[in-house]
């Protein structure tokens, strides 16, 4: 069957456009986190792994050490089951609202904080349900003090919280009103 004539065309308004951009910087911001991530855990789990690791000591101040949380942020609420389980579900429940954040806000700055805090917050689920733990291997220490063990998942989750209270306590209004395009 043959269709004469000319081929339809269907306008886009604004709003419709300006949707479509920042859907492709959401999916953008977040893929690049969450691959950054699965890059480095990849890498560090093979690392130690092919080498039959404990700890690999990079310097003074930073090692490797391949670490599997069952609990929350730094090791807390540590368990098993179905108590694991649920805290899997509030943690989808909570990036779920982050991606509603990210739709309403209209700063740049905002979008980009809620953004990066995404992907992060993806990377970690994503192993939670994949190894059934997450892995952390990054201890920076001084000394005899260790700070808790963490991945790079948790550093783009800290990143942005921070940001997002330095834009709050400051009020920073730099193209604040600028809609994300």
């Amino acid at each position: 069957m043959n269709i004469v004539g000319k081929p339809q065309r269907y306008p886009v308004n604004e709003k419709t456009a300006q949707l479509n951009r920042k859907f492709f910087y959401i999916i953008l911001i977040v893929f690049l986190c969450f691959i950054l991530d699965r890059i480095s855990k990849i890498y560090i789990i093979q690392l130690f792994i092919d080498n039959d690791f404990k700890d690999y000591f990079v310097n003074e101040y930073l090692n490797f050490t391949l670490t599997w949380n069952k609990g929350i942020a730094f090791g807390l609420l540590e368990s098993k089951n179905l108590f694991y389980h649920f805290i899997s579900f509030v943690i989808f429940l909570i990036i779920s609202f982050i991606f509603y954040l990210i739709y309403k806000t209209d700063k740049k700055l905002e979008f980009f904080s809620f953004s990066i805090i995404a992907g992060g917050a993806i990377g970690n689920l994503f192993d939670r349900l994949y190894y059934q733990a997450v892995p952390d291997f990054l201890d920076i220490h001084y000394q005899n003090f260790h700070w808790f063990t963490f991945n790079v998942s948790d550093i783009f989750i800290t990143i942005g919280i921070i940001m997002l209270l330095i834009f709050d306590i400051f009020k920073f209004n730099i193209k604040d009103n600028e809609t994300t395009n």
